[in-house]
């Protein structure tokens, strides 16, 4: 196309884009580009994720090895922390308050330090979940890989952590007259179910704290209400004796209360089947499925929006 212009001369006009009148999506597909950190398919994710195993193993061990780093007595905080835990609530409420009523000592000082452990592996890996995106926006905006490595390295970060704790936990149940036994097997599918349950925790409190930072203000208040309400320093039937029973059978069914329940079990002599809820053992796997299934595919569906600002 040509015109003249007003001092005689002919200009040449550049010839119409054919891209002229397409929207970005039809850009998009005629040279097929796609969007940078699409969400994958959900089967694509999972190969993703399983691509990344080493990194996830290997960024979950450096957390722990550096979480106690600046203090004196480095790992060994591991295991102090929570049995320091568990000496002060034994004075209180086994003391001063006499929550153990129904227990011998024997039975209720390792039913206490099960119980403070196996709730601070669940604690900790939802305090640690709330901050996995939020916390670590650096590494999530500066590469590229699936977000949920985060969570779930921070998940398998505690139960290493409570790994080293059960060597406490063992010497405990010992000190007090419970020795190895078979049941003492059952540990490790407590262990399984509650790790999975507490992955699929991690990715839910993950993708809410990473639009909600101020949730990890609050969510030591929920843990806290959480931790009295799940039988971590008293026996929950025993407490609740003379109340109407349907309140006992819903904190007994409550998921921190039912893995509590089955360590102790599995570890201690004088805690029989009768201390347990109905048809625990398809509760517990219920809950983990739920939650870890449930979890996973809630995170991924926000798995473009995570670091966008």
């Amino acid at each position: 196309m040509s015109e003249t212009t007003h001092d005689g001369s002919v200009a040449v006009s550049a010839p119409p884009s054919p891209d002229e009148g397409l929207t970005a999506a039809d850009l998009a597909a005629k040279y097929g580009l796609s969007v940078s950190g699409a969400r994958p398919s959900l089967f694509e994710y999972v190969r993703q994720l399983w691509d990344r195993r080493h990194f996830i193993l290997a960024f979950s061990r450096a957390k722990l090895t550096a979480q106690y780093s600046q203090a004196k007595l480095g790992q060994l905080w591991q295991v102090a922390t929570p049995l320091l835990n568990a000496a002060v609530y034994f004075f209180i409420f086994g003391l001063i308050l006499e929550a153990d009523r129904g227990m011998s000592r024997e039975v209720y000082i390792p039913f206490l330090v099960t119980g403070v452990f196996v709730f601070t592996f669940t604690q900790s890996s939802v305090m640690a979940g709330v901050r996995a995106i939020s916390g670590n926006l650096g590494l999530v905006r500066a590469l590229h890989f699936p977000r949920a490595s985060l969570p779930i390295s921070f998940a398998l970060q505690q139960l290493q952590q409570l790994l080293f704790s059960m060597i406490v936990l063992f010497a405990v149940a010992l000190g007090f007259g419970s020795y190895p036994a078979m049941s003492w097997l059952l540990i490790v599918p407590v262990l399984v179910l509650q790790f999975l349950f507490n992955t699929g925790l991690a990715m839910i409190m993950a993708r809410a704290g990473s639009k909600t930072p101020d949730l990890a203000q609050l969510m030591p208040f929920v843990m806290r209400t959480w931790m009295y309400a799940s039988g971590v320093m008293f026996s929950i039937p025993i407490m609740l004796e003379g109340k109407p029973e349907w309140i006992a059978t819903v904190l007994q069914w409550n998921p921190a209360a039912v893995y509590m329940d089955l360590m102790r079990f599995a570890l201690i002599d004088g805690y029989g089947s009768s201390n347990l809820p109905d048809h625990v053992w398809a509760v517990a796997l219920g809950w983990s499925v739920l939650v870890a299934v449930g979890g996973f595919v809630y995170f991924w569906k926000a798995e473009e929006r995570y670091g966008r600002g």
